[in-house]
């Protein structure tokens, strides 16, 4: 057994996991061992399993896929055939039965917060942010129907223009890092008073106009998954393609952005 961490910019996916007729990060990582000769057909390798799934337009700094894999096949390997998008930079010898999803102990999300100090209340930010973190039943702030109990640890710090969140839990209900976001910046804005999170914590179901939406999805970042038995082993010519493909990606969106910025300084 073989683990990867997996790099990717989420915005040209629809998702991770594979779907019928889109493009989605984990097409692309399959796609790339059909290429190496790892895979053949349209099955998953032996054992295969990932640490989660990521909804469309999240992005990944440390996304763990795990499978039996040939000792040949290191994270500069893989690279070799995947998009550019997609970058592996560490792998791990895992033991038999290591399974990517059940055996990570914890997962952390950060999400950048556009929120400039002038148009928000980082007290009343700060304040709504140490409600929602600790235990409790967050099914107001997720799809699910399950699992919506869940223990968060967080942080909350300001970065120039942006709210910085980050949120560690064992694992998250579908859209809830979204949903606390949401929160946050509706208590930050003056939208919502710090009593709504009674509401949100209440076993009464909010709809409609009281519901929570998910904040977007572009400014969420996997950083990190938890696996207390394995130890990493960073390929330094993987991560330096890494370093090299997301900085030139990250110049191209501040061109963008500049442009932008015209457009709406003179209209």
């Amino acid at each position: 057994m073989r683990a990867f961490r997996v790099a990717y910019d989420g915005r040209p996916f629809h998702g991770f996991q594979r779907q019928p007729d889109v493009p989605t990060v984990e097409d692309a990582i399959l796609d790339a061992l059909r290429r190496l000769d790892v895979l053949a057909g349209d099955d998953v390798p032996e054992n295969y399993a990932a640490a989660g799934r990521t909804d469309a337009g999240v992005s990944a700094l440390a996304q763990t896929v795990a499978f039996t894999a040939p000792e040949w096949l290191t994270p500069a390997a893989l690279n070799s055939q995947l998009p550019a998008a997609v970058r592996a930079w560490a792998h791990a010898d895992a033991p038999t039965g290591f399974h990517a999803t059940h055996d990570a102990t914890s997962r952390t999300y950060r999400y950048h917060l556009h929120a400039p100090a002038e148009t928000v209340d980082d007290g009343r930010a700060g304040k709504g942010f140490n409600r929602l973190r600790g235990e409790h039943d967050f099914h107001n702030l997720t799809p699910d129907e399950t699992g919506t109990v869940r223990a968060l640890q967080g942080s909350l710090r300001r970065d120039g223009e942006y709210l910085v969140i980050e949120l560690t839990a064992g694992g998250f209900a579908r859209q809830l890092v979204r949903r606390v976001v949401s929160v946050v910046a509706a208590v930050a804005r003056g939208d919502r008073d710090l009593d709504f999170l009674d509401r949100v914590f209440s076993a009464e179901s909010l709809a409609g106009p009281d519901g929570v939406p998910p904040a977007p999805a572009d400014p969420l970042l996997l950083v990190d998954v938890t696996y207390p038995d394995l130890t990493f082993t960073v390929d330094t010519e993987a991560r330096e393609s890494a370093n090299a493909v997301f900085a030139e990606r990250r110049d191209e969106h501040r061109t963008r952005a500049r442009v932008a910025g015209d457009i709406a300084a003179e209209l």
